[in-house]
């Protein structure tokens, strides 16, 4: 006996249900409307509406004060638009010359491709990529993901070594930061030395090249060992 389809969702739909999944897997035990509010940069009403809709779709499920529940139909298509967004990427970077900071935006608007074949297609060109330009994990078409063990480079103690292997915030104005600092994914480095007063860092990069970077920047650089 097949599975039932899963259901589908408008553009909109997919943009919440997407953010839902991300905020659920911080940990959180039920997302807020408020969480999903700042997420989105729309009013708690907005997205009261939304979580009906996305409700009456078998989703989600929303209770007053225990805050939204993504089910297990909503995980796999969440999964299955995360995986088309981040092969978006990887096609941007590696096949249109994009640079890791103009990619985001336009992997949302491509994201929405229903076709299945195309995507199949996509990720066989691309030679099944794992990661993203980010670093992130790209899920496999059953929605599976490889991990990999990642730090903070804030965590790396005086003398230690790693990999650059994925960055926590992908916002624009930061990916051009590392740029200009050459920071990139797949750098190695060495921590030359920590600054207790203000949390910031001395690295090495490819034994070349020494930058100071601040606590906030150390804390969104994620580090393989």
């Amino acid at each position: 006996m097949s599975e039932n389809p899963l259901p589908i969702l408008t553009y909109s739909e997919e943009n919440y249900l997407k953010a839902i999944f991300h905020l659920s897997e911080e940990g959180k035990k039920g997302v807020s409307t408020n969480d999903i509010s700042t997420e989105m940069k729309t009013r708690p009403a907005s997205v009261s509406d939304m979580l009906r809709k996305l409700g009456d779709k078998s989703v989600i499920e929303y209770r007053k004060y225990y805050g939204v529940h993504i089910t297990e139909d909503g995980k796999k298509l969440a999964l299955q638009t995360i995986r088309k967004h981040r092969l978006w990427e990887v096609f941007l970077v590696e096949k249109l010359n994009f640079s890791w900071d103009e990619v985001h935006e336009v992997a949302d608007e491509l994201e929405h491709i229903k076709s299945k074949i195309l995507i199949q297609r996509l990720d066989e060109y691309l030679g099944f990529p794992k990661f993203d330009p980010h670093g992130d994990p790209i899920p496999d078409e059953y929605g599976d993901v490889r991990s990999r063990p990642r730090l903070p480079l804030s965590e790396i103690e005086i003398s230690g070594t790693g990999q650059i292997v994925a960055v926590k915030d992908s916002s624009a104005a930061f990916l051009r930061y590392l740029d200009k600092v050459g920071a990139y994914i797949g750098a190695r480095i060495k921590v030359i030395d920590k600054v207790e007063f203000d949390g910031s860092i001395e690295i090495l990069v490819d034994n070349k090249k020494s930058i100071f970077m601040s606590k906030e920047v150390v804390n969104n650089i994620l580090i393989m060992q």
